[in-house]
């Protein structure tokens, strides 16, 4: 996975498949984590979702966790304030 990381966290690609039956981790998909979530990509209620899997997955509060970029697309750019590489990759595998 390809963390970038920035003075005040860490940025990575994700690849987000919605309506599926649950929502998970599903590994790796090139050079993005691949997300499974249960909502529909429909007024935002995909993203809402990836905010809130990726605030519950990593322990952090949803004001921590930010789109950067791909909002109308599958592929995005997540940001995770106030956590590290290290940190993301030990949370991730947990």
């Amino acid at each position: 996975m390809n963390i970038l990381e920035h003075p005040d966290g860490v940025a990575f690609k994700v690849k987000v498949q919605p309506r599926s039956s649950g929502n998970r981790l599903a590994g790796m998909l090139g050079d993005a984590l691949k997300v499974m979530l249960t909502a529909p990509p429909v007024d935002g209620a995909a993203n809402a979702a990836c905010i809130e899997f990726f605030a519950s997955l990593l322990k952090v509060p949803k004001s921590r966790v930010e789109i950067l970029s791909g909002h109308t697309g599958r592929t995005k750019v997540m940001k995770i304030y106030g956590i590290n590489s290290e940190e993301l990759k030990k949370r991730i595998e947990a």
